[in-house]
């Protein structure tokens, strides 16, 4: 059930790196393509609130975690997949293994060859500090 929501929040967040507003006739017109129903709707609507509620704290979390990259210099679609994992992890009670292998699905699917595994590497980093 899940995983749709995520996929829709994911691209609803790459679309706002391009200027989309992600305003609410284009999060229906997502939700609906996906065919999601109002709970998985929900739950969309929260990843994609607490993304853009702690997008600069998250950003500063993907600078310090992203070795070797700045936030700046990520992939769109990696930033993406980890802004929603990151504020999944933190803000949910979603266990961190299971937003890091959604995470890495999504970037399996829409991302570069390297990216499931530097999506991984950076979720892993950050998980180990959020346990502490």
């Amino acid at each position: 059930m899940r995983r749709k929501s995520r996929e829709c929040a994911f691209k609803i967040i790459f679309a706002g790196l391009f200027g989309g507003d992600g305003g609410p006739s284009f999060r229906r017109g997502v939700y609906k393509a996906f065919g999601l129903n109002e709970e998985e709707s929900a739950y969309a609507d929260t990843l994609l609130a607490l993304s853009e509620e702690h997008r600069e704290e998250l950003l500063a979390e993907i600078d310090a975690h992203a070795v070797g990259f700045s936030a700046a210099r990520v992939f769109p679609a990696d930033k993406s997949l980890l802004l929603l994992a990151m504020a999944e992890m933190r803000y949910t009670d979603v266990p961190a293994a299971v937003a890091i292998d959604e995470a890495v699905s999504l970037a399996r699917e829409y991302s570069t060859e390297k990216s499931a595994g530097f999506v991984n590497g950076v979720l892993a980093s950050f998980a180990t500090e959020e346990k502490q």
